[in-house]
């Protein structure tokens, strides 16, 4: 798990700017997304093209939120990064960001069909879920997914983004949904990157001006909705 640490100055200039350090008082269940990022074998088993140290140790953290947002009435997404037919269509980042080789074995592993397109087995998947494939890094950007049409037509204005990585197609994701008018929060103990380095530093510039960082417990506090009931923690 990830030591997390925003600057004292910076939450200071946050705090100053908004008149409190948090935005939201309270997480109106019903109206409220779990957005899972990435949670795909591609990027939790060892030896994967993009597989990302530790990741494994945020999934009891979404499960948790997962189960207490249904108890909350909200509705819970798991995004999947599906890469089938983009290498020309994304030939940018397939054909400069990485070594012939490795963009090839990273495309392959997140394509249908291939066991890292799966989403990791101890992820806790209901029927009830909603799961949606996306084809850049963002599942918000145009063209991407088509998320943001679905949430909007659930009457969802709140989206609590969790998964990996964390400074890549979460933070991507967090921006989008936030210049999209979603009430944007960062689970700071539920997202995972490479180091504490790269995770801090997206939580320190989401928190300064694209949403809200909150821990698990802090969201589960904030969580109100029909037949809610107190999620214990793992």
């Amino acid at each position: 798990m990830h030591a997390v640490r925003i600057p004292p100055d910076v939450l200071d200039r946050i705090a100053a700017r908004r008149g409190k350090l948090h935005p939201f008082d309270r997480i109106e269940g019903p109206k409220t997304a779990l957005v899972v990022i990435d949670l795909q074998n591609a990027f939790l088993l060892p030896g994967m093209p993009a597989a990302v140290k530790n990741a494994g140790d945020i999934v009891p953290n979404v499960n948790r939120l997962a189960q207490a947002l249904r108890g909350a009435g909200g509705k819970v997404v798991w995004v999947k990064m599906t890469l089938d037919g983009e290498r020309e269509r994304w030939s940018v980042f397939f054909d400069h960001f990485g070594s012939p080789s490795h963009s090839a074995a990273e495309q392959k592993s997140l394509s249908r069909g291939d066991p890292g397109h799966e989403l990791f087995a101890a992820l806790d998947v209901l029927p009830e879920d909603l799961v949606v494939e996306k084809t850049r890094f963002s599942a918000f950007i145009q063209g991407s997914s088509d998320l943001d049409c679905t949430l909007r037509e659930l009457d969802i204005d709140t989206v609590l983004i969790v998964g990996t990585v964390t400074n890549t197609c979460c933070e991507s994701s967090a921006r989008d949904a936030m210049m999209l008018n979603y009430k944007t929060i960062m689970v700071s103990d539920a997202n995972a990157a490479h180091s504490d380095d790269e995770h801090n530093a997206t939580l320190t510039n989401i928190l300064r001006i694209f949403g809200d960082v909150l821990s698990t417990d802090e969201v589960v506090a904030k969580l109100v909705g029909a037949a809610l009931h107190a999620v214990p923690a793992a």
